[in-house]
């Protein structure tokens, strides 16, 4: 398929990577590897030597899908988790699909868990208010609400091709014309949020992102980032201020930030064990500084 490379952005990958890379077979693929120490890079090496390996430091998953990208040269490239790998034909039904839509920037397939179960992926550009339908449960009240579910597509349909807000970034076809257009992904997003950011500033920018269920793919999710889950929480959190403090302002974006916080108190009075210190971790970081000063505080 000359019209498509793919991009792997690798971080401990192992041992899902393999499978990754396997469901890559035929196209001219990029790893771009942050420092792994499970052997990650070893393994890419011996095992899929046609593949290009670019080690670099970890400046976040947006540099490295930057890198990766820039890295290729065909009009599409398709990005994939390392804990991820595509079923059957998808990068070719995803190509196929791009084709027939020139302001298609970002096609998204329908995600599987490793059972064959649905995946929900479909999102919506976070506001105070639809954090708010996270952070306080108010989206277990009517899920399938637009209302009170917007943020985690309430009521989408993930059997339909449909123009969406944006999707999951655990795989995705982007092109290449869109990418330069629209600019690269943000490096100041670590981690979460740089495929909203990226979403948010094509779709100003006239382009369109597109849910395509036609092509799929097997996520098992935070397979690598697991272990670190109470640091990379408060970067989720993180990433949802950094957006709304570029796309909203900083007042909107400190509304958030006390919608937050509330919800986070009261994740650490209902949970218990590790998801409780996860929360109330997160809470002390979001209590201790407005919006824009913890944009800058120590990961």
């Amino acid at each position: 398929m000359p019209d498509v490379d793919a991009v792997i952005v690798t971080y401990n990958g192992l041992p899902h990577v393999e499978r990754a890379l396997e469901s890559l077979a035929g196209l001219e693929t990029v790893v771009v590897d942050h420092g792994s120490t499970d052997g990650t890079v070893d393994v890419v090496r011996e095992r899929f030597p046609a593949v290009t390996l670019v080690e670099q430091e970890n400046r976040g998953l947006a540099a490295g899908w930057n890198t990766g990208i820039r890295q290729t040269s065909a009009p599409y490239v398709l990005v994939l988790n390392s804990d991820a790998w595509l079923v059957s034909d998808a990068a070719e039904r995803l190509v196929r699909f791009a084709e027939g839509i020139p302001r298609a920037a970002w096609v998204a397939p329908r995600l599987l868990n490793p059972d064959g179960s649905l995946q929900p992926s479909v999102r919506g550009f976070p506001t105070p208010w639809r954090l708010a339908t996270e952070y306080l449960f108010l989206r277990k009240l009517a899920p399938r609400s637009r209302l009170l579910n917007a943020f985690y597509g309430g009521g989408f349909r993930h059997d339909e091709i449909r123009e969406v807000e944006f999707a999951k970034a655990a795989a995705f076809l982007i092109r290449r014309e869109a990418f330069d257009e629209v600019g690269p992904f943000d490096e100041e997003f670590f981690l979460f949020s740089e495929e909203t950011d990226w979403s948010y500033r094509a779709r100003k920018a006239g382009w369109r992102t597109l849910f395509f269920p036609e092509a799929e793919a097997v996520h098992v999710g935070g397979a690598s980032w697991r272990r670190e889950s109470a640091a990379l929480f408060r970067e989720q959190v993180r990433g949802h201020l950094r957006f709304l403090v570029k796309h909203r302002g900083a007042r909107t974006a400190e509304r958030a930030r006390r919608v937050m916080l509330a919800g986070l108190r009261v994740r650490s009075l209902v949970f218990r064990g590790d998801r409780r210190a996860v929360y109330r971790d997160a809470a002390e970081w979001v209590a201790g500084a407005p919006a824009t000063s913890l944009l800058e505080s120590t990961r």
